[in-house]
Formats: structure tokens, sequence, C-alpha cells
């Protein structure tokens, strides 16, 4: 769950402080736009803010499909835990029973055999 904090905190700290890179692209944004204020360039400036938010927003997406993959590898990791448990769980109660019915019958084994021995011992006294 910290994952993602970490990730975008990782993003910024790569690059620049987060005021200088707002700075940054104010700039970029400044000089790609500065020419497009003019009304002959409307079709222009349509797909020249296409392209600059394209450039801008590409990298937040590639991380965001990055975390949305891992997210999909955690999912299926824990199903696979939770399935393995099950028949772990599953496999010890199937062996739980086992071993308690075989408790069950060496006890009824020894207490007929217990039987046996004090009925010999009262026929030879």
């Amino acid at each position: 769950m910290n994952a993602a904090p970490a990730r975008a905190g990782k993003l910024a700290d790569d690059t620049n402080p987060p005021s200088e890179f707002e700075g940054e692209i104010r700039e970029f944004i400044r000089r790609d736009v500065a020419h497009l204020r003019r009304p002959e360039g409307s079709e222009q400036a349509v797909n020249s803010i296409h392209s600059l938010l394209d450039r801008v927003s590409g990298s937040s997406v590639t991380e965001i499909d990055g975390l949305i993959a891992d997210l999909h590898n955690v999912r299926d990791f824990l199903k696979s835990e939770g399935d393995r448990v099950q028949r772990e769980i599953a496999s010890y109660a199937q062996l739980s029973q086992v071993a308690m019915t075989s408790v069950k019958i060496i006890a009824e084994s020894m207490s007929q055999w217990k039987a046996q021995v004090s009925d010999a011992r009262l026929d030879r006294a």
C-alpha cells in the first residue's frame, strides 16, 4: 500500500525538487504555447497542446500502468497462497481425523487386551 507514495516521491526526487520541477513545466508551457496565442494558429494550437499534454502525462500514465501490473501480480500471488493454505488446512484436518481414529482403535484394543490379561490372571489364581 505504501508502494504508490514511495514511487511518486521517487519520481519527484529523481528529477528535481517539486517547486523547481513545476517552474520548469510552467516555463516549457509558456515557451510552447506563446506562439499559439495568435488567432490563425487554432488547429496548430490544439495539436501542440495535445502533444504537450501527451509529453507531460506520459510518465505518469506509464507509472500508473506499472502500479496496476504490480497490483495484479500481488492479487494473483495472494490468490494462489490462499488456495495453498486452504489445501494445507484440509490436509491437516484429514490427518487429524485419521490420527484420532487410530488412537480410538488402539485404545479399544488395549482395553480388550487388559481385560484378557485380567481374566488370565484370575484363571491362574
